[in-house]
């Protein structure tokens, strides 16, 4: 068997070890899969009938806001299990075993973006009985799936690495929430055209604001604009860095 064999089944044995521990950890199952559904129920029924969306049935327009929620979510589930990981020795016996060194954080990665992908597949699911009308076709219904995949892995890198960098699981895990604020601070839940001119500089430009509407575009059929190359720019850099900065980490950590 060739090295990148070795390598690639490492990763699906340590991606298989985060989704068996996920299903053990109803703490994990609740804040990644079922949050973001409660979240979306709570934000349709008892606060979209005062929300001034512009004319968009608001079922509509918060299935994106809450799909970065859900990212959000995630972000600490993350974050503390990799924590975890580095703080309870697990790494160190990894590292007497022929298990390739990559592999551990790979598949924390890559089994964080299959679990959230399921909740906020979840959502949808729920969403469409309760009046979400999505009317794209499976084109940009697929591109769509594309820039969620793509969102989950780059959060998914940002989290290992905070994971790897804070103290102990419960600093990860304050650290990581930072992120489930930002969706907050965008157009995901309210037009940013409603808040105050020196919020809507911030608002208006983070990544966050251009994800949603890219979402919201090519689940409902309406044109996306610069919304889809600037969130895949800003992605692409997310992913880089919370790669390049996990790395770093753990192999300073791992170096003795």
């Amino acid at each position: 068997m060739s090295a990148l064999n070795y390598a690639f089944t490492d990763v699906r044995t340590q991606t298989g070890r985060v989704l068996k521990h996920t299903a053990r950890n109803p703490s994990t199952l609740i804040m990644t899969i079922l949050l973001p559904l409660i979240v979306l129920l709570l934000f349709n029924y008892g606060f979209g009938g005062a929300l001034n969306t512009h004319g968009v049935k608001y079922i509509d327009y918060v299935v994106p806001g809450i799909i970065l929620m859900g990212a959000g979510y995630s972000a600490s589930a993350t974050a503390t299990a990799v924590n975890s990981d580095m703080s309870e020795g697990i790494i160190d016996r990894f590292r007497t075993m022929a298990v390739h060194r990559s592999s551990v954080l790979s598949g924390h990665v890559i089994g964080s973006t299959l679990r959230t992908f399921t909740g906020i597949a979840l959502v949808v699911v729920i969403a469409l009985p309760i009046g979400f009308r999505p009317t794209s076709n499976p084109l940009r219904w697929l591109a769509a799936v594309g820039i969620i995949l793509l969102m989950l892995y780059a959060v998914a890198w940002l989290s290992a690495a905070i994971g790897l960098g804070a103290p102990n699981a419960s600093g990860a895990a304050s650290t990581a929430s930072l992120l489930s604020m930002l969706p907050f601070l965008s157009g995901a839940f309210v037009p940013t055209s409603t808040m105050p001119g020196w919020l809507q500089a911030f608002t208006s430009n983070q990544p966050m604001t251009h994800i949603e509407d890219t979402l919201r575009g090519l689940m409902m059929d309406t044109p996306v604009g610069d919304h889809a190359w600037i969130s895949l720019v800003w992605l692409a850099g997310i992913a880089l860095v919370g790669y390049l900065w996990s790395r770093s980490l753990f192999n300073k950590k791992t170096a003795a």
